[in-house]
């Protein structure tokens, strides 16, 4: 670990100036503090403002940039002005890396920032991620995986340079919740949020998605979760039918990373 955290210093150092992509996640949050360490006010944060951002996801982001000190810049994303994106076919999530750091590297740019950063990490690759392309042919750098980082590593390194967040769940967009070819709208999206943001109001702490699959939401939680979850079956019914859907299930098999890519 230290031979990987010095590696990352060093590196981030011999950019000169950076921009790293920062959601409100561990990953890209980890980079960027690195980011101030290595280089102080020659490293900014930028955000994408989007639908497909959770709220709390923006939430965390700001106040995580206002804890480890770095400035952050938030930039309109308007994903959803793109039909490539809102089709939601198997190479959406590659549409909107591409979009979305195409702006950012812009922005970049017209700062004299010549290098933008994203929090991947060598884990990345065991999953179906289109995306990752989009980010190889921008040029945009990948210093935690290319310095070895796996997630378990990247949690210590958080802990280790106390950073609030070093043991929140994984996250990813919400549209990653929505089965391919369901077309994304404002309001589906939404739906999924304010029915994840009731199910955490229950008490769930750990791995938590509610797959949209048109009239059926399907919940997936962690083994440790689903007591939690089912004395309140009817009530959480109840809500996500107020939401929108027409039934409401509990994924037997838990959690899983990019489960609606077992279709591919």
């Amino acid at each position: 670990m230290e031979a990987k955290e010095k590696k990352l210093l060093e590196l981030l150092a011999d950019y000169g100036k950076v921009a790293v992509a920062l959601s409100g996640g561990v990953d890209s949050m980890t980079l960027a503090k690195a980011a101030v360490l290595a280089l102080g006010e020659r490293a900014v944060a930028v955000t994408a403002k989007s639908e497909l951002l959770a709220r709390e996801e923006e939430k965390d982001a700001a106040a995580g940039a206002k804890a480890i000190g770095i400035r952050q810049v938030v930039l309109p994303a308007e994903d959803l002005s793109y039909p490539e994106v809102v089709r939601n076919d198997k190479e959406r999530c590659y549409y909107c890396k591409r979009y979305r750091f195409q702006k950012l590297k812009d922005w970049a740019e017209s700062q004299g920032i010549a290098y933008v950063a994203d929090g991947s990490n060598v884990d990345d690759a065991g999953d179906y991620r289109p995306g990752m392309r989009a980010v190889k042919e921008l040029g945009i750098v990948s210093p935690l995986a290319e310095c070895g980082f796996t997630k378990a590593d990247i949690r210590k390194l958080a802990r280790s340079w106390d950073i609030p967040i070093w043991d929140k769940p994984s996250a990813a967009c919400l549209a990653s919740r929505v089965a391919y070819d369901i077309e994304l709208t404002p309001e589906r999206l939404e739906r999924i949020d304010k029915a994840e943001e009731f199910l955490r109001s229950l008490g769930v702490k750990g791995q938590l998605r509610v797959r949209d699959h048109g009239d059926l939401a399907r919940i997936e939680a962690g083994e440790e979760d689903m007591p939690v979850l089912l004395p309140h079956r009817q009530a959480i019914a109840a809500r996500l039918k107020e939401l929108g859907f027409a039934y409401v299930t509990l994924d037997m098999q838990g959690y899983r990373m990019g489960s609606q890519n077992e279709v591919l």
